[in-house]
């Protein structure tokens, strides 16, 4: 095969000019990829390697490493590439030399089956990649089946082949289109039979042979996740009745083990629309019941990952039957069986076991909170209760912990889950009652410090659900925490103050206690290991006791001027000047410019020559003075000039994103002031300049994508306060053409801003018609529009296509119904324009969209009444190129 044209084995050494690399230096690069002991040489090879498979050279070069099968590093590099090439740059190849690269394919799969399983991956990988965008091929399940079924040999790869090919019909990497997609899943529910017979046929054959079991089970879980096997003829298979024998069985091996599990939770998910797949349905409901005596048996072993393998088939047989758990509790279905089982898992000691089970948990709570029926609450409440026991059990630390409980490791994130859950779940148990229950285990016995913490722990989970409202619990479960002696471990100190932040309003209702607990803070505020602890429960007390906090305003202020004596994180930091930016704000008037006025300073210092290219000390002065700007308001006036001065001073050095977003709430306070708007456009200009630099760097919007979201951010704001202003500058039109670039950016935070600016940037030409600027507003914009009208549609159109990830599209959606209030026949003609330009059809000769539905989604948008309706219509059509 030659799909790439030009022959020899000659030609330059590197891949970047025209000429095809030498075969000899291929090997030398990959050799070196895999065995040079020197970084550096593995990294040139990497990059020679990468520009290889970008080259068009890569398919024949691929090609004949494949069929020299020098060793397994080379054949892996080239099943990879033709992998690679194939899901990317198929439209590289001409029409007429598919079948001569499927043959090939083919022919090195065979030839290679016995060499590594990762090559005869990748090569299946490359196949189905094949079958799914090669129109011509035909019935590809069928030809597969035929050509190998009957060879034993070649079974194993058959499987893989077939495994991988439901796989990738959703893959992203593939853009094979709606019109494709259901071509391809009607032809594999055809013959999907077929593949079902064939591996009752394997089963036959394999005898004992756990690998080819793996094969077979992995195989079947994925037609079943592609969810177009028939659930009538699959509940009748002995394939089923296989998979609970083998978990039944307790000398299955774990690889065995797990690939029988992933299987029967993947036909457990299939069958979520339970009415319609009954009979499926029940087979399996049957069979996991039978997996309870299993799961003790590996208990008893500690063989852990069959415990977990077990806790994952419970979980999903939980979620599959949650309607009817909730709706039915006790009865066919409904079962209660089910949620015995996941509790006998929270019991296990093991915190991974239980974790597996927590989003049937939430959802269980979301839909018994939708329910609001009493009786049915009852029910599950002792099981709820059941639950939290374990939980908190779960929760503690190993007696012999030194230190605080880390936050960041598995154990902390898992506490994490668990303190959500435990939010989730309380309405069904009570509050107060719960509060009230786990207290009187901390006063009546002297529990060990583990037990104690983990119980505060839960506690301070729950502290803000409880009602207020005459309870005495509250108030002596602060005074005792408060007056806790230093002499207490650390990690019981370090949950006391998270308990005391999280018990704010109790605090706000009680005011005498409040100077003891900033005693109790201030303490923890000095203790390196409780300084970020004690600073988030400061800010919490001050952002709820803003007026009992006052008249510690001085002391506030004090910790400020000395923050980096603390060892705070940046958010512990932040939260701390937003708490006192929160306090200044209740100061009376003729205080508060003043105090503010010193609180800023000592941020803006920080601007100075010593932290200005710290970007952590940067970004925390930045949201100070944000914070305060925004608690003040017009107050902080007289900080503007000087501020304004110091940021552009530092952002032409250092370009801190965070100068540009607090630029916006600049331009957001004072933007609508006459007097300031020249000052802040002058702003902007001298901020945009070394941005375009920045953004103009070879990648430089998807290397910096913070700046994307703070410029047009700060865009947006000068948009909406004074659009005038931005739309008579000489930055509109540049800010505009960056904009147009940036559509194509995939990447939430910053595709979000950039599109919100265009859309409001449009909407300025047909809002507020009443307004005395309207006729100004509406005649600039319509001079932008004239410009770059056509070339913002064009790339709204190729983005939403091509580009960007579905989220994004109602935002689009936006923009364009905003371009077409301004002027709808010049948008009718823009967009017929756009989609002339669109591919008829994919590179491997398929249908990508049809004439009807191009005219289909003409009329949709151009008619639309509303913009859902646009929003809908793209969401559709983008699908045809997805």
């Amino acid at each position: 095969m030659d799909p790439g044209g030009g022959g020899g084995g000659g030609g330059g050494p590197g891949p970047g000019g025209g000429d095809k690399p030498n075969l000899q230096v291929v090997y030398q690069a990959v050799q070196a990829l895999y065995h040079d002991p020197d970084p550096s040489g593995k990294e040139r090879a990497s990059l020679w390697l990468g520009q290889l498979q970008r080259s068009v050279h890569a398919w024949e070069v691929s090609d004949q490493l494949l069929q020299i099968r020098q060793d397994v590093e080379s054949c892996y590099f080239a099943a990879q590439t033709m992998k690679m090439k194939i899901q990317t740059s198929f439209y590289e190849l001409p029409t007429d030399s598919h079948v001569s690269l499927r043959d090939s394919l083919l022919s090195h799969i065979q030839n290679l089956k016995d060499m590594s399983p990762v090559i005869v991956t990748q090569l299946a990988l490359a196949i189905a990649d094949l079958a799914l965008q090669m129109a011509s091929w035909k019935g590809c399940v069928h030809t597969l089946v035929e050509k190998y079924n009957n060879d034993v040999m070649s079974l194993p790869f058959l499987l893989e082949i077939l495994t991988v090919l439901p796989e990738e019909v959703h893959s992203r990497s593939l853009r094979i289109g709606a019109n494709r997609r259901t071509e391809i899943i009607e032809d594999l529910a055809f013959y999907s039979s077929t593949v079902v017979s064939l591996l009752v046929t394997c089963v036959g054959k394999a005898g004992n042979d756990e690998k080819m079991l793996i094969k077979i089970f992995r195989c079947l879980g994925s037609w079943f996740n592609l969810g177009v096997l028939d659930s009538t003829f699959m509940a009748n298979s002995k394939l089923l009745s296989l998979l609970f024998e083998v978990l039944q069985q307790d000398k299955t091996s774990s690889n065995l083990h797990e690939a029988a599990s992933d299987c029967v939770c993947s036909a457990l998910y299939a069958i979520e629309n339970v009415e319609t797949n009954l009979p499926l349905a029940l087979q399996l409901f049957q069979g996991v019941l039978t997996l309870e005596t299993a799961y003790h048996m590996a208990v008893a072993r500690e063989d852990l990952d069959k415990v977990l393998n077990y806790c994952r088939i419970f979980t999903e047989l939980c979620e599959t039957f949650l309607d009817k758990i909730v709706c039915t509790p006790g009865h066919g279905l409904g079962d209660l069986r089910t949620i015995e089982l996941l509790l006998i898992c929270a019991g296990h000691p093991q915190y991974e076991v239980v974790e597996i089970s927590f989003n049937f948990w939430y959802r269980l709570g979301e839909h018994l909170y939708k329910t609001e029926d009493a009786v049915i609450h009852s029910i599950f409440k002792a099981y709820i209760q059941r639950l939290l026991h374990a939980l908190a059990r779960h929760c503690q630390l190993d007696p012999d912990h030194e230190g605080i409980p880390e936050e960041t490791d598995d154990f902390g994130e898992f506490r994490m889950r668990v303190s959500d859950l435990v939010k989730d779940l309380i309405f069904l148990v009570g509050s107060v009652e719960c509060f009230a229950q786990l207290y009187a285990t901390l006063k009546e016995g002297n529990p060990p410090w583990e037990v104690t913490e983990a119980v505060l722990f839960i506690m301070a989970s729950i502290a803000k659900s409880v009602d207020q409202e005459n309870n005495p619990t509250l108030v002596e479960v602060l005074d005792g925490v408060v007056r806790l002696p230093e002499s207490v471990h650390v990690a019981v100190r370090y949950t006391s103050i998270e308990l005391v932040g999280e018990m704010s309003e109790v605090v706000d209702r009680n005011p005498h206690f409040l100077d003891a607990v900033l005693g109790f803070l201030m303490k923890g505020l000095c203790e390196k290991q409780l300084a970020s602890v004690a600073a988030k429960a400061i800010h919490n007390i001050c952002s709820v006791c803003r007026d009992h906090m006052a008249q510690h305003f001085s002391g506030l202020l004090e910790i400020a001027r000395s923050l980096d004596s603390f060892m705070l994180s940046p958010e512990a930091a932040v939260g701390l000047l937003k708490g006192t930016a929160l306090v200044l704000a209740r100061l009376p008037l003729e205080k508060i410019s003043a105090c503010l006025s010193e609180l800023c300073a000592v941020q803006v210092m920080a601007l100075k020559k010593k932290h200005r290219a710290d970007n952590r000390i940067v970004e925390r002065c930045c949201r100070c003075l944000r914070f305060a700007v925004r608690c003040v308001g017009k107050g902080s006036a007289a900080l503007l000039q000087p501020l304004v001065t110091q940021m552009v001073g530092v952002y032409q050095e250092h370009q801190h994103s965070c100068f540009l977003y607090l630029g916006s709430i600049l331009v957001d306070e004072y933007g609508m002031e006459e007097g300031c708007r020249q000052g802040l456009l002058d702003m902007l200009q001298a901020l945009c300049v070394p941005t375009f630099r920045l953004i103009e760097q070879p990648n430089g919007l998807q290397n910096h994508p913070d700046t994307v979201d703070d410029l047009f951010r700060l865009a947006t704001r000068f948009i909406q306060r004074s659009p005038i202003t931005l739309l008579r500058s000489q930055v509109v039109l540049p800010i505009l053409q960056w904009a147009i670039a940036a559509t194509t950016l995939d990447h939430r935070d910053a595709n979000c801003s950039v599109m919100k600016f265009l859309r409001d940037l449009v909407h300025t030409g047909v809002a507020n018609d009443h307004e005395e600027d309207f006729e100004a507003r509406k005649e600039l914009i319509g001079q932008v529009m004239t410009q770059l009208g056509q070339q913002l549609v064009n790339q709204l159109l190729h983005t939403s296509c091509f580009c960007l990830p579905p989220y994004t599209l109602p935002d689009v959606a936006e923009v364009l119904w905003e371009i077409m209030q301004v002027d709808r026949p010049t948008f009718c003609r823009w967009l017929e324009n756009s989609l002339k330009g669109l591919p008829k059809e994919t590179s491997g000769g398929a249908m990508q969209v049809t004439h009807k539905q191009l005219t289909d989604f003409h009329k949709q948008v151009t008619s639309a009444e509303e913009c859902k309706q646009v929003c809908w219509a793209l969401r559709d059509f983008t699908r045809l190129f997805r």
